[in-house]
């Protein structure tokens, strides 16, 4: 059965959704996140303050952007439950950065400024910093899910978390790496990279070879 297509109306709100976060993004990387109000965004899109904050209920929404949550966890799932845990979360972190970057030996994906810049908002940012723990959690919460382990195990249950939680401060650490040097290493490589020093080489080498 083919996906269904999204309607005219549903592209047109996808649309505006894009184009007001984008202008936020901009302005408060050009001024500040503190010093550009609702009314300033809303005006360099060329919408009003209520359709702002019809798509994003507040002032940080502007600026959060969703991690590939589903995306992650739908990796872990398709992964063999006989790999080590680390290896099956930390394949799906690399996998996810790649198709979100466009590190493929392609062009490289347009959002990927916009990425870095929605990143070194949330990490610079007092008022935004809590928000973005907040993602990682719910980002946790939906690997450990896709793990599949015995959640009526309390030994698997706790595995499953330690697991996920070491491999996610490892991908932090090489968020905030890609977003010092400006992207000029591929948020991928630097993945593996903090992955390789967490666990050891045998991680990105499974991966490699699959």
């Amino acid at each position: 059965m083919s996906e269904r297509q999204p309607t005219l109306r549903e592209r047109r709100h996808s649309e505006t959704q894009r184009l007001i976060q984008a202008h936020a993004v901009r302005l408060f990387t050009d001024h500040g996140y503190d010093a550009v109000t609702v009314a300033d965004v809303a005006e360099a899109a060329g919408v009003s303050a209520m359709t702002v904050y019809r798509r994003f209920p507040t002032k940080e929404d502007l600026v959060l952007i969703d991690q590939p949550a589903q995306l992650i966890a739908e990796h872990v799932a398709a992964s063999s439950a006989t790999q080590p845990l680390v290896r099956r979360v930390g394949s799906a972190l690399i996998a996810a950065a790649t198709a979100s970057t466009g590190s493929n030996g392609g062009e490289p994906a347009a959002n990927e400024r916009f990425l870095r810049d929605c990143l070194r908002l949330m990490v610079s940012t007092p008022a935004l910093r809590a928000r973005h723990l907040d993602s990682q959690y719910v980002l946790q919460q939906a690997i450990v899910e896709a793990l599949g382990e015995d959640a009526s195990d309390p030994d698997a249950a706790f595995r499953a978390q330690a697991a996920t939680s070491a491999c996610i401060a490892a991908m932090h650490t090489a968020l905030t790496r890609w977003v010092e040097d400006d992207g000029h290493t591929e948020l991928p490589e630097l993945i593996a990279q903090a992955l390789t020093a967490s666990f050891g080489d045998d991680i990105i080498a499974a991966h490699q070879k699959d």
